[in-house]
């Protein structure tokens, strides 16, 4: 039995913001006419914009001969792509079962409140991301966070204004 659904105009939720679209051109020209390219292009542009807008994934749609809703199943099945624009500094939580009972539910909440973002959001100034996440592979030094590439070990509630500081004096200096 064949059931049939009417076609529903769906809008996208997601921020589509004003993007410098003739930055994927020379993505697009490496790939163009190559089949199964699609997980590069996507790489490649999350590369360039540290995410991957939605007007991004129109042009490679038409440019590449792609369907959009192909393109957003490959997006929201793979972790490592981002719908949505990240801070500067991504910080992840880990909630493995070393971290779990050493208390990180603790950490992911000290972090929430110091930089008052919600867990999976992104501070207004776009300055830090906050993630948790499975597992780090650093069990020994439960709890655990890494702020990009850099690792923080047997944490307590207390050392998080510390880290956070660390990061904003950086950026004002940067900044000057």
């Amino acid at each position: 039995m064949r059931i049939k659904r009417k076609n529903q105009s769906r809008q996208c939720s997601l921020p589509d913001e004003k993007v410098d679209l003739t930055l994927l051109d020379e993505l697009l020209k490496k790939y163009s006419g190559k089949q199964g390219s699609m997980i590069s292009l996507l790489q490649g542009t999350q590369e360039i914009y540290h995410y991957v807008p939605v007007s991004a994934i129109k042009k490679i749609a038409k440019e590449a001969n792609l369907s959009e809703s192909d393109i957003f199943g490959v997006i929201t099945f793979y972790s490592q792509f981002r719908l949505n624009p990240v801070g500067k500094y991504i910080i992840k939580v880990c909630h493995g079962t070393a971290c779990h009972v050493q208390n990180a539910p603790d950490i992911t909440n000290a972090l929430m409140i110091e930089l008052n973002v919600e867990d999976g959001k992104t501070t207004d100034d776009r300055l830090f991301t906050l993630e948790s996440v499975s597992c780090l592979g650093c069990c020994g030094l439960a709890p655990v966070i890494t702020v990009n590439e850099d690792v923080y070990g047997k944490l307590k509630r207390a050392d998080i204004h510390k880290i956070i500081q660390q990061y904003k004096s950086l950026e004002e200096k940067q900044n000057g």
